[in-house]
């Protein structure tokens, strides 16, 4: 009889110690970066807050806190520009175009995603080429033709070109409809709904991430556009949106940086809020995106 020998087994409690310590210090770690991300985000923000509650005196000294808070400096931002028109204009721009954009890129979108038509690849390929092609290039002929029907000095030559659609949204789009189950259309398809009541009762209540996560890129997009308001707006100031009227009141008022601060907080504020309440739809959007 060979004796067999037996090895005592590792201690149970020691693995799970090694273990708990291993979770905690990359615990510690990740929250450590996120903290310094957090820090270094935040930082220029606040700086910006406390820059436009000082005087105009000491907003020029390398104070970084006020010794006075001075809350009228909003006030008087109010009084010194038709920062109400322009919050009026660039809200209708950004919605008008984030809405026709939405209208005319989702069933192109849905379009490549889920049919199959000759030319899917190519016209595929054509979408990627556009979203490379600097706007810059095109800027002479399109002013040419809107100043030929009389629409510049408008907003319009920036709000029509969205029924046609925009790549990025289309591509963007395409790229999270393919990740939505193609069974769920065949479904429909075999209960006999269309293509357009199958995106609308099928692929739409299941695409709202996406669609959130596109339209918030439009409307940031449209809200901090400065090229386009300045190309066909400059010359009237009453369709001006806030980073045209921005750059001008900060021109006006290039030594008072307090009420200029002032200006950019205000300016800022309606896409903190408004990304404060989609953050969950947008992150959800574009991780599903990128999923495949």
């Amino acid at each position: 009889m060979t004796a067999v020998l037996e090895l005592p087994a590792p201690p149970i409690v020691e693995v799970n110690h090694k273990a708990k310590r291993q979770n905690r210090l990359a615990w510690i770690a990740r929250h450590s970066i996120a903290i310094v991300l957090v820090i270094m985000f935040l930082t220029p923000v606040v700086y910006l807050v406390l820059l436009s509650l000082m005087t105009s005196k000491q907003a020029l000294t390398s104070n970084y806190w006020p010794d006075t808070w001075h809350f009228e400096n909003y006030v008087n931002v109010f009084r010194s520009t038709p920062l109400p028109r322009y919050l009026l204009n660039t809200v209708s721009y950004a919605v008008s175009v984030t809405l026709l954009t939405l209208l005319s890129s989702v069933p192109a979108a849905y379009a490549l995603a889920k049919l199959k038509f000759r030319g899917q690849n190519a016209l595929f390929l054509t979408i990627i080429c556009v979203m490379m092609l600097p706007p810059q290039v095109v800027t002479v002929p399109l002013y040419l033709m809107w100043a030929r029907y009389g629409l510049t000095g408008s907003l319009a030559p920036l709000i029509v070109p969205a029924l046609f659609g925009d790549a990025f949204t289309i591509f963007l789009l395409r790229q999270f409809l393919l990740t939505i189950p193609t069974e769920y259309l065949d479904a429909a398809r075999v209960d006999g709904c269309g293509e357009w009541r199958t995106l609308l009762r099928v692929v739409l209540p299941m695409a709202r991430p996406g669609i959130a996560a596109a339209g918030l890129f439009q409307f940031f997009f449209c809200w901090n556009d400065y090229y386009g308001p300045l190309l066909y707006t400059s010359e009237n100031e009453h369709s001006w949106t806030l980073t045209l009227g921005l750059a001008s009141f900060r021109t006006v008022h290039h030594v008072d940086w307090n009420l200029v601060t002032a200006a950019t907080v205000l300016a800022m504020a309606p896409l903190i809020i408004i990304f404060f309440f989609a953050q969950r739809a947008f992150v959800q959007g574009i991780t599903l995106t990128g999923q495949k």
